[in-house]
């Protein structure tokens, strides 16, 4: 299949999802929202077959998201569970972790948070200090994590870590499972200024006892486990803004179609015409780069990928932060009301720009790796 072209199955799968989007709409449901996406095989689209799936890959559930977010209901656990977590335990994982939760992942059952962020690492995750270390057979698991969502809502935590022996020079990022309940395992509600579903945590792990299978696949795999997350973690990342980008244009042209000042309705105006229609022109292009990046990931080409998801991440975000400031701008006085719910976006659009990522680093990351400018760090 050609990747910017989309297949009959992918465009049925783009208005399925919208119809069940636009049933729900703007004020919806988290909970009975993910249970009846999980019931139509949405959630686990990405995942195997075997294991209850859909198995396609993350360019049908970065669909899913996107028509989630055009309707005005993105689900943000979907980035989380099924395509980070998911995505690296079906890569991964042991038998017995595939058995325990790929199905209940796909059926929407369970759900998994992923916690890397640190309070003293933010991008840099080679500064991780949270650490594990042996104890007979099983491991001890030290360390805070920062702005880690729906933890309170998950069954457990794929938490980064690294092994100790790290500490010598030798870098190897570990990944384990943590049960929500595990003893020593806490958690704090971060007071954001977000209006979003799902709260945001900062945890602390102190001395958390995790048996040997904790361990998610081999131990010395660490940092290519982490990148098959990272890329679908930006390509769903894309697919969020991508969609809330949406969402808010097509409210701002629909009230420009109607709305009347003088003697025809703005929308006929340019002023008010050509910012919509470079907003939609932007949102088109980082979609294409979202579908891209999605395609090389799931052909199994990870270098490609790596560069695509962070281009797709970087376009989106800055098209999506555009699209919402325009949409609030037509609106005028309208566009800051309850009412019309586009003003919580202004927040929320911001945070594609930030998270999973910064811009900055994506820059880096295109100045290092595609250009092959020397570092500055």
């Amino acid at each position: 299949m050609h990747p910017t072209l989309e297949s009959e199955e992918h465009k049925a799968l783009r208005s399925a999802v919208a119809s069940l989007g636009k049933r729900h709409g703007r004020n919806f449901d988290r909970e009975a929202l993910w249970k009846e996406a999980a019931k139509l095989g949405y959630l686990g689209v990405n995942l195997p077959e075997a294991y209850g799936g859909g198995g396609g890959g993350i360019a049908e559930l970065s669909i899913v998201l996107e028509e989630l977010g055009a309707a005005g209901c993105p689900l943000l656990m979907m980035v989380v569970s099924p395509a980070i977590c998911g995505t690296v335990i079906a890569r991964f994982g042991t038998d017995a972790q595939k058995q325990e939760w790929l199905p209940a992942l796909a059926d929407g059952t369970r759900t998994m948070a992923f916690g890397i962020t640190e309070p003293d690492a933010g991008s840099n995750s080679h500064r991780i200090t949270t650490t594990a270390r042996r104890d007979g057979t099983d491991w001890l698991l030290t360390g805070r994590k920062v702005f880690i969502s729906g933890v309170d809502i998950a069954d457990a935590t794929l938490i980064v870590g690294r092994t100790e022996d790290a500490r010598t020079g030798h870098l190897k990022p570990c990944l384990f499972i943590v049960p929500r309940d595990a003893e020593g395992f806490q958690r704090r509600q971060i007071d954001m200024e977000l209006n979003a579903a799902e709260k945001q945590f900062e945890l602390t792990l102190d001395d958390v006892r995790l048996p040997a299978d904790a361990l998610v696949g081999d131990e010395d795999a660490g940092l290519l486990q982490l990148f098959a997350g990272l890329n679908p973690e930006r390509v769903m990342t894309a697919a969020f803004a991508i969609g809330m980008g949406r969402y808010a244009l097509a409210q701002a042209i629909a009230y420009a179609r109607d709305r009347t000042v003088w003697k025809a309705p703005i929308g006929s105006h340019q002023a008010i015409a050509h910012p919509l229609a470079q907003a939609h022109i932007e949102l088109e292009l980082a979609r294409l780069m979202m579908q891209k990046a999605a395609h090389l990931y799931d052909a199994g080409d990870d270098m490609g990928a790596g560069e695509a998801a962070n281009m797709a991440k970087y376009a989106a975000g800055e098209a999506c932060v555009k699209a919402v400031d325009q949409a609030v701008h037509t609106l005028g006085g309208n566009g800051l009301t309850r009412e019309f719910g586009l003003a919580s976006l202004i927040t929320a659009a911001r945070v594609a720009r930030i998270a999973p990522v910064s811009r900055e680093m994506i820059l880096n990351y295109v100045s290092h790796q595609t250009l092959g400018l020397p570092k500055s760090y």
